[in-house]
């Protein structure tokens, strides 16, 4: 049996997905997780083969827990996502995803990337692979990038240094650098321009 670990903060669908799992004869859903920060312990104690992980979730998104959880334990993470975004799919890969696949697709699929996953494969949805080949590099580097996730809600200056363990003069450096890399004007367009182009 294939021990798979489900995580989506919506319930309909984690618990539809959870179900219609369920019926194939090879695969066990071990724990349906609301949120980053539940499915990232209910993994750590469960060691599941695949963990399948949904990239929009509140705190701790479905890359950042795939992530935490490479250097946990040995699962195998599938992202997936409804806005498949071709700067989410290359921060995913670079954090060890093993796969990712787009919401629209339908148990039937999600049920065979999972078995190719366990297998010891990987799997990228081409549409989303040819997208991202296509797609403009992100001008941002991996702090700048830092600073924007850690100031997405609207957060002070002083509290985005605080959880990056960053001076406020350093954050307002990288936030200046980054209001000209993209020509915008507002830490909130910043942040919404790196949401729209899938950087965050």
């Amino acid at each position: 049996m294939i021990r798979v670990l489900l995580a989506d903060d919506e319930a309909m669908i984690r618990s539809a997905l959870a179900a219609l799992l369920r019926l194939e004869p090879d695969i066990d859903v071990v724990a349906e997780c609301a949120d980053g920060e539940e499915a990232l312990a209910r993994a750590a104690e469960l060691e599941p083969d695949v963990c399948v992980l949904d990239v929009e979730m509140p705190g701790l998104d479905g890359v950042e827990v795939a992530e935490r959880l490479q250097r946990l334990i040995a699962t195998r993470c599938l992202v997936v996502t409804r806005h498949a975004r071709p700067g989410v799919l290359r921060r995913a890969l670079a954090s060890g995803v093993a796969g990712f696949l787009p919401k629209s697709r339908g148990a039937d699929e999600v049920a065979a990337v999972i078995r190719r996953l366990a297998a010891g494969g990987r799997y990228v949805d081409p549409e989303i692979a040819a997208d991202a080949l296509s797609d403009e590099r992100c001008p941002l580097t991996d702090r700048e990038l830092d600073v924007l996730r850690a100031g997405r809600g609207g957060e002070t200056t002083r509290a985005i240094a605080k959880r990056l363990s960053l001076a406020p003069g350093t954050v307002r450096n990288h936030v200046s650098t980054i209001l000209g890399k993209l020509s915008v004007e507002t830490r909130q367009q910043a942040v919404r321009l790196a949401e729209e182009r899938g950087w965050i």
